[in-house]
C-alpha cells in the first residue's frame, strides 16, 4: 500500500492542476462574453490602412465633408503628403501632395471650422533644437483625387523655447490651434494666436500642463479635448479656451500609437498605430467622455419609455476603463493567476515523484541490507 500513495497523490495533483486550468479558462472568456457583442460594447478594428506607402501614420482627422473618410499623413522620411483614406475598406481614395514644401518631420493632422486641412511639420527628434516649425492650410478637396494642392505657410516658435511636439488640434468653434509638445516628463498645451498670421512668426504660449502626448483631437463640437500617448489617453472638458481634466479613457494598447481622432458625430474615438499595414481602431464613448451634442442625445434617448435607466458618471469624475478591452485585461489576468497555479502544481508533484523515488530505492537498500545480514548469520 505504502508504494501506491505516490501514485495517488500525483493523480490527484493532476487533476487539481487540470482544474485551476478550466477554472481560469472558463473566468476568462466569462470575463469578455459578458460584455453585449454590440456594435458599441467596446474597441474594436473599424479598419487596416492597406496602402504600402503609409508606412508610419502619425495623425488622423475625420473629414467633415466626405462621411467615412479619414485624413493620414507619414512621418518624417516621407514627402509632403496626405492621404485620404476610406473608413469602411481602409483603402487610399487620394494621395494630396503640398506644393513646394519641404517636409521635415510631419507629426499630426487637424481640421478646422472652415473645412480647412492643417498639417504639422512640428517634430523634433532632436530634442527642441529647430528655433522654428511650421503649419500648413490648404482646402479640403470637394472630390477626392490625387492631386498637388497649394498651401498656405504659418511659422511656429514657442514663448519659451524649442521643444518637441506631434499633436495639433484646431479649435472646431474658434478656428484657434492648439499644440500639445511631448516630453518623458510631461509636455504642455500651447496656444496659438486668436488668428495665424502668414507674414511673420507665430508664438504659441504654454496654458496647462499635460501628460506624455503623441496626439489630440477635439471633439467636432468643441466641447472636448482627447490627449493620447502609447499607453493610455485622458479628456478634458473644454471650457473658455482651457482644460478641464476628466479622466482616463481606456484605448487598446498598440504598436506604436501616434494618432486619434473623433468620429464624425463625435460618439466615439479612432486611434491608430505607426507600421506597415497598421489597424485603426473604433473605441465608442460613454457617460462624461461623450462631447455634450452627443452626451445631449444620449440623455434625450435615455428618457425615452423603452430606455434603461443611466449610469454615466457626473462631469469632474474619472472615467473608469470599461467595454470588452477592460475584460481582456481581467481574463488576461485569470488566465495568468490559473498558469501560475498550474505551474506551481506540476513542481510540487515533480518534488512527489522525486520524494517517492528516493523512498523507493531507501527501501530496496534497507531489503538488501536486510538479506546481506540474513546470509551472513548463516
Amino acid at each position: 500500500m505504502r508504494t501506491q500513495r505516490p501514485h495517488r497523490f500525483r493523480t490527484g495533483i493532476a487533476r487539481l492542476a487540470t482544474t485551476a486550468l478550466m477554472a481560469g479558462a472558463a473566468l476568462a472568456w466569462a470575463a469578455v462574453a459578458a460584455v453585449p457583442a454590440s456594435a458599441d460594447s467596446g474597441p474594436s478594428v473599424a479598419f487596416t490602412l492597406r496602402d504600402p506607402r503609409i508606412t508610419e501614420s502619425s495623425g488622423l482627422a475625420a473629414s467633415r465633408i466626405h462621411p467615412d473618410v479619414y485624413w493620414t499623413h507619414n512621418d518624417s522620411g516621407d514627402g509632403p503628403y496626405a492621404y485620404a483614406v476610406d473608413g469602411r475598406t481602409g483603402r487610399t481614395l487620394a494621395r494630396i501632395t503640398l506644393r513646394g514644401v519641404p517636409a521635415r518631420d510631419m507629426e499630426a493632422i487637424s481640421i478646422g471650422p472652415d473645412d480647412d486641412i492643417y498639417l504639422g511639420d512640428i517634430g523634433d527628434n532632436l530634442g527642441g533644437t529647430w528655433p522654428e516649425v511650421w503649419i500648413y492650410r490648404f482646402p479640403e478637396p470637394r472630390t477626392l483625387t490625387d492631386r498637388t494642392v497649394d498651401v498656405t505657410r504659418f511659422t511656429v516658435r514657442y514663448a519659451d523655447g524649442p521643444r518637441n511636439a506631434e499633436s495639433l488640434m484646431v479649435d472646431p468653434r474658434t478656428g484657434r490651434v492648439y499644440i500639445a509638445s511631448k516630453n518623458e516628463d510631461g509636455g504642455g498645451l500651447y496656444q496659438g494666436p486668436a488668428r495665424l498670421s502668414a507674414t511673420a512668426a507665430n508664438v504659441f504660449h504654454k496654458i496647462a500642463d499635460v501628460p506624455w502626448v503623441t496626439d489630440g483631437s477635439f471633439s467636432p463640437d468643441g466641447s472636448r479635448l482627447l490627449l493620447r500617448g502609447y499607453f493610455g489617453a485622458t479628456d478634458y472638458r473644454w471650457t473658455g479656451g482651457r482644460p478641464q481634466r476628466i479622466g482616463a479613457v481606456d484605448i487598446p494598447l498598440q504598436r506604436q500609437g501616434e494618432s486619434v481622432t473623433y468620429t464624425r458625430d463625435g460618439r466615439a474615438l479612432m486611434v491608430g498605430s505607426e507600421g506597415d499595414a497598421s489597424e485603426v481602431w473604433r473605441v465608442p464613448l460613454a457617460g462624461a467622455d461623450l462631447p455634450d451634442s452627443a452626451h445631449g442625445a444620449s440623455a434625450a434617448a435615455a428618457t425615452s419609455p423603452a430606455a434603461s435607466p443611466s449610469t454615466s458618471p457626473s462631469p469632474g469624475t474619472d472615467v473608469k476603463p470599461s467595454g470588452r478591452h477592460g475584460s481582456y485585461v481581467i481574463g488576461i489576468i485569470a488566465l495568468v493567476i490559473a498558469t501560475i497555479l498550474v505551474s506551481g502544481l506540476r513542481k510540487l508533484a515533480a518534488r512527489s515523484r522525486d520524494r517517492g523515488r528516493d523512498g523507493g530505492d531507501d527501501r530496496d537498500r534497507d531489503d538488501r541490507d536486510r538479506n546481506g545480514d540474513d546470509r551472513d548469520w548463516r
